[in-house]
């Protein structure tokens, strides 16, 4: 089966990327005229307007109801991230100017990792306009001995986790579902019984497989006892940062109301967040996940460029940039790479110095 690149012709291909290019730049739907106007392309208007059809068709671009004009699809950026960047962009580098802002001002602190990966946020937020999102190293490759949990007070829960490692833990969660002490004794056996041996991460992929297949059974007690187990499982897990809320709602994608406090809520949601990184932590080089790639329904509109920095050769964490599909690619691409290859530079220098907790 031939793949997306043999369906297009020269013509198709300098059109789609004049398209994407627009749109990323003016989130109004795209016109042949304009294509016409704005690029020195060697054929007629109705030329152009035909090759947007066949790529409509094709399911590159797609046509809004209210307007004569056209926008990418999720495979049209696809296509745009892996074929044209390279082609058709004379610069997809970071300015050096940023590169020596984003050095400066992560040398300042490379003694505290936390307030490190803070600041990455930050950074990445503030040099892109997207959501910057780190995740710090954390206890992932431990494994279980035993974990127990009792009532702390009338809305509060006592968590105390031992690993084979000799690691002892204690965190306080909010009692979101009542739990009796015989219901939190229940659900203690649980889990030593089915993870005992088991590393943090490979019990949290187990927790979300579950509460994925008991979703339907949002009221029973063991749908609420596993999204409790995903609670604990969680808090023993890497640290996430993110920054940027205000600088994303600037943009015309989130105007409406409801679509910013879903965004709010979704990053808000660490088992969400921890799912979406789990699938990109031991993937190497800048990982490009558009729209309805996403496993996460509420992030379907979303795209997200993620890259693993390393401890050794090992990796590390997570640093990224979340945004809505109309997005700077090459830029953002550019920026999140820098990042990741600077942290693991500083780890490799100086890592064993920082301040965590494991």
């Amino acid at each position: 089966m031939p793949d997306d690149r043999d369906m297009l012709d020269e013509r198709s291909i300098k059109v789609l990327w004049a398209v994407i290019h627009s749109y990323i730049n003016n989130p109004d739907p795209v016109g042949s005229r304009y294509v016409t106007r704005k690029y020195a392309f060697d054929f007629s208007p109705a030329t152009i307007r035909n090759i947007m059809a066949d790529l409509e068709d094709m399911g590159f671009l797609s046509q809004p109801h209210t307007s004569a004009g056209r926008i990418p699809t999720d495979k049209g950026y696809r296509f745009y991230v892996e074929n044209l960047m390279d082609e058709m962009e004379e610069n997809v580098s970071v300015h050096e100017e940023l590169i020596e802002s984003l050095t400066k001002r992560l040398d300042d602190l490379r003694e505290d990792i936390y307030t490190l990966l803070d600041e990455t946020t930050r950074t990445l937020s503030t040099h892109s306009h997207y959501l910057g999102i780190a995740v710090s190293p954390g206890p992932d490759g431990s494994t279980l001995r035993r974990i127990e949990l009792f009532p702390y007070s009338d809305d509060r829960i006592a968590v105390i986790l031992f690993t084979n490692e000799g690691i002892i833990k204690h965190k306080i969660l909010k009692n979101s579902f009542s739990f009796s002490r015989n219901d939190l004794n229940k659900i203690a056996r649980y889990l030593n019984r089915e993870f005992s041996g088991y590393t943090i991460k490979e019990i949290r992929r187990c927790l979300f497989d579950e509460m994925a297949r008991d979703k339907a059974l949002c009221d029973s007690l063991i749908s609420r006892a596993l999204s409790l187990c995903g609670d604990v499982v969680a808090c023993y897990g890497s640290n996430v940062f993110i920054s940027g809320l205000s600088e994303i709602l600037e943009l015309p994608e989130f105007s409406d109301v409801e679509k910013v406090k879903e965004l709010s809520r979704t990053i808000e949601d660490k088992h969400a967040v921890i799912k979406l990184i789990d699938s990109l932590a031991n993937e190497e080089g800048v990982q490009v996940i558009i729209g309805t790639e996403n496993t996460i329904e509420e992030m379907k509109a979303m795209s997200i460029i993620a890259s693993t920095y390393k401890e050794g050769d090992k990796p590390a964490g997570v640093v990224g940039i979340i945004g809505p599909t109309r997005m700077d690619y090459s830029s953002a691409i550019s920026l999140v790479d820098v990042t990741a290859r600077y942290l693991t530079k500083i780890l490799d220098e100086g890592g064993r110095q920082w301040r965590r907790e494991r």
